[in-house]
């Protein structure tokens, strides 16, 4: 016997059918269920006022909403989808429908869970329910916490806790059940039929991105046929992620960010690989890189207040650069005109793609910081500008490491020298080659720090300096010690505390 006669499913961050924890709940629990996405304005709107028309993540939703659709009709449902403000959209189309519940999957963020807080007032206030399910993470809020009921600020106990967490659930006669929960295809006959018809890009006031040049597949097929590939190649991934000019990170991130993949299904694949010793090293390492994605969710749920300041409040005491001088560095790092070839090349490769190697987010987070002595936040927000896959709590924990403020963050003395870096893990500077093509002659030597070649050398791969390419904005040397004394007022508050 159904609990509700009607509901309605409100997609966001969860555009497939396949082990989608609302819309298995609402299918187990409804006698007939609608399914609904809003283009919400309050996202959209801000996009638009920038001039942002062509904005890779907008077309990826639409195109995964189109496959989303098409699924849904071949079960007799469909996607009713609207361009409005979600906040009132949604409790106006329940009353509407005459639903009696609405199922989202919940979404951590502070502005998101502003907004469902709204919704669920509205329909409260109508007689309405607001059932939260989790989707997006394996472990949520104080699921995983400390034996002091705390919850945890440092990784590696809180992957400890997180793995035992997991295996407690876990039955000798089926495999992870906590993981398989909604792995088992719904009652689709449930599905209400929708209105044909889903609102153009042009009619939401954006236009076609260049996600096919950039060979980005949307839709479950993509995350799926992507989810293929790497496994197939998941074994070296503990050595691979770390080369920029290879393949080898999975290229998911966009598709976890728009839920085109169950993170569970992801979780289950990588334990399958470590179980049966196909995946290596490489499995266990990604499955770690899984755990930092509930981790950072967790941290955000438990610390809101790292949207906005420091993790650790002595670090918003630093004083960082300002001003004109500033402003032109932090102008030439967003264009990569630093005058160091692979943060450069890994800005360029931000601004063209809308993505960036995960090694190079540290690199190049770290330049703006610690070389340019740039507040962390500006970096932030230029990567929530730019990156097809940002998330908040992956964007804010990354940045916050960098900058040593975050939870686990690098030492604040540890400062990441970007030429050894580009030395190390782009030793024949194809990635630089790729992206700076105006240095492709210089050789793998020289390549790394231009400035330091011979003039010789230079005239031979046909590099003037100041003119094909620009002189370094800093001497990492210099900078490192101009840093040393900005973060001395961490290191002073420290032994006071002490």
């Amino acid at each position: 016997m159904s609990l509700f006669n009607t509901s309605l499913v409100w997609f966001r961050r969860d555009l497939r059918t396949f082990d989608q924890a609302a819309l298995h709940e609402a299918l187990s629990l409804s006698a007939t269920v609608h399914c609904v996405f809003i283009f919400d304005r309050e996202i959209l709107d801000p996009l638009q006022a920038r001039a942002n028309k062509a904005d890779r993540r907008v077309d990826f939703i639409h195109q995964s909403l189109a496959e989303l659709d098409a699924e849904l009709r071949m079960h007799g449902g469909g996607l009713i989808v609207r361009h409005a403000h979600a906040s009132t959209e949604i409790p106006k189309l329940a009353a509407q429908l005459g639903v009696e519940a609405v199922f989202i999957n919940e979404d951590y963020e502070p502005a998101a869970v502003a907004r469902d807080a709204e919704v669920a007032g509205a329909l409260m206030a109508d007689a309405r329910r607001l059932v939260l399910c989790k989707d997006q993470v394996i472990f949520e809020k104080s699921e995983v916490l400390t034996q002091a009921g705390r919850p945890f600020s440092v990784f590696t106990p809180y992957k400890n806790a997180w793995m035992k967490t997991l295996m407690a659930a876990a039955d000798p006669h089926a495999d992870h059940p906590l993981l398989h929960k909604y792995a088992t295809a719904p009652d689709y006959r449930r599905l209400a039929a929708a209105p044909a018809g889903m609102p153009s890009l042009a009619d939401l006031g954006f236009e076609t991105s260049d996600l096919a040049s950039l060979g980005i597949a949307a839709g479950m097929s993509g995350g799926q046929d992507l989810v293929d590939e790497f496994m197939d190649r998941i074994r070296d991934y503990d050595t691979a992620r770390n080369f920029p000019a290879m393949r080898g990170t999975s290229h998911l991130s966009v598709h976890l960010r728009f839920g085109t993949v169950s993170v569970r299904a992801l979780a289950r694949r990588a334990l399958q690989a470590m179980h049966s010793g196909e995946g290596g090293q490489g499995a266990a390492v990604w499955l770690s890189e899984l755990i930092w994605r509930d981790f950072y969710f967790s941290i955000l749920h438990h610390f809101p207040h790292v949207a906005t300041q420091a993790f650790k409040p002595e670090y918003d005491r630093i004083s960082w650069e300002t001003g004109p001088h500033a402003d032109q560095a932090y102008q030439a790092w967003c264009e990569g005109r630093t005058g160091y070839p692979l943060v450069d090349a890994a800005m360029l490769q931000l601004n063209r793609t809308g993505f960036m190697h995960n090694r190079l987010r540290m690199v190049a987070a770290c330049f703006l910081i610690k070389d340019l002595g740039i507040d962390y936040r500006r970096g932030e927000r230029y990567f929530a500008e730019k990156l097809n896959d940002f998330d908040l709590s992956a964007n804010n924990g990354g940045w916050q490491w960098a900058a040593s403020s975050g939870c686990d963050a690098q030492p604040w003395f540890r400062i990441f020298n970007p030429v050894t870096q580009s030395e190390k893990f782009d030793a024949d500077g194809v990635f630089i080659r790729r992206w700076l093509p105006q240095l492709a002659k210089l050789s793998a030597r020289d390549i790394h720090a231009p400035w330091k070649a011979a003039p010789e050398a230079l005239k031979r791969a046909g590099v003037t300096l100041g003119e094909h390419y620009p002189m370094p904005l800093v001497r990492h040397e210099e900078a490192r010690e101009l840093t040393l004394q900005r973060y001395a007022v961490v290191k002073k508050e420290a032994k006071e505390a002490a």
